[in-house]
């Protein structure tokens, strides 16, 4: 049985990752902070290692025999932290990591990073080959840290892929709940913005690729849906499975987005996280559209999961845990 590593896995993305590795038959280690719930996981079939990325005395036996590291782990986006923090956990702890499995002799390291170290992106759908154009401490943290994971590949030696996932979603995940609440109250915006969804288990499909496909070291792979599409259509397929009637209300963005400023400025010296901020207006305004076809001719990477099935499986799942009332 091939060992490996994930961190992160007790995120909605590194568990799942997990638990696909071991439904192939690998032997997994999970890396987690002390007080992280890891029950599910072991009982799964995960070795646990407490450890922490910003404490490098703690990876050494995470790393000690594994063949490749799932470097899922990050600090996300979260209102009122600190860019220093970001900066320990995105790009420290991936340093630390980097060289805790160089000494372990580790054969390849899998890296994510995310399509946010791209910014907006300004004449979609964006390749790999669109430059960095960071927009906030997040994305910084983050670019620096796949920087990091390339320079150790290139000087090092050490076997580097890194993977930039987009728009993740599937059953288990919150972060889209709030578009399937309120898709029939209306949309900030023109609605016409270019949006990409990534269903979870296309997603682990296209990680498993990028820690087993010979000879891609050193390579970015933007892992993604099969298409991308337009607010519009996405709102009227959510209404359509949620049988609801699809609202054709339109909202103006920037009254929002200045509020969302206001809120920011005025909860940032108390450390209270605002009920608005910009980022989120962001999502109406920007486009995110993106070309996987380097994931296809390279990794054999093929999304089975269409944008409406994804939908109806995650909508399911909502409606099973009480949150669509």
């Amino acid at each position: 049985m091939r060992q490996v590593l994930v961190t992160g896995a007790t995120g909605f993305t590194g568990g799942h990752l997990a638990r696909k590795l071991i439904q192939k038959g690998y032997a997994v280690t999970c890396l987690a902070r002390e007080g992280r719930e890891t029950g599910e996981l072991e009982k799964f079939g995960c070795r646990v290692v407490r450890g922490d990325l910003t404490r490098p005395d703690t990876l050494n036996t995470a790393v000690r025999g594994v063949h490749t590291v799932y470097h899922v782990a990050a600090l996300y986006r979260e209102e009122n932290v600190s860019r220093r923090l970001f900066w320990d956990v995105n790009v420290g702890g991936t340093r630390s990591l980097l060289e805790a499995s160089l000494e372990a002799g580790v054969k390849r390291f899998v890296h994510c990073s995310t399509v946010g170290v791209q910014g907006e992106i300004l004449n979609p759908p964006a390749t790999e080959e669109a430059p960095y154009n960071p927009g906030d401490h997040y994305q910084e943290s983050k670019m620096e840290g796949e920087r990091l994971a390339l320079d150790c590949c290139r000087m090092k030696g050490l076997s580097v892929v890194v993977f930039r996932p987009v728009g993740i979603y599937g059953p288990g995940d919150k972060r889209f709940l709030k578009l399937f609440r309120y898709v029939k109250f209306g949309m900030f915006g023109s609605g016409e913005v270019l949006y990409h969804l990534t269903y979870i288990d296309d997603l682990t499909d296209g990680i498993l690729l990028t820690g087993t496909v010979p000879g891609i070291e050193g390579h970015i792979f933007t892992l993604a849906g099969d298409r991308y599409t337009t607010l519009n259509e996405l709102f009227r397929t959510i209404a359509e499975v949620l049988d609801v009637p699809p609202s054709t209300r339109h909202y103006p963005v920037w009254p929002v987005y200045a509020a969302g400023a206001m809120c920011e400025w005025v909860c940032k010296p108390f450390r209270v996280p605002p009920p608005i901020y910009r980022r989120r207006v962001d999502f109406f305004i920007k486009d995110r559209a993106f070309d996987i076809g380097k994931a296809r001719s390279m990794l054999g990477y093929q999304p089975r999961i269409d944008l409406r099935t994804g939908i109806a499986r995650t909508a399911e799942w909502y409606k099973q845990q009480g949150m669509l009332k």
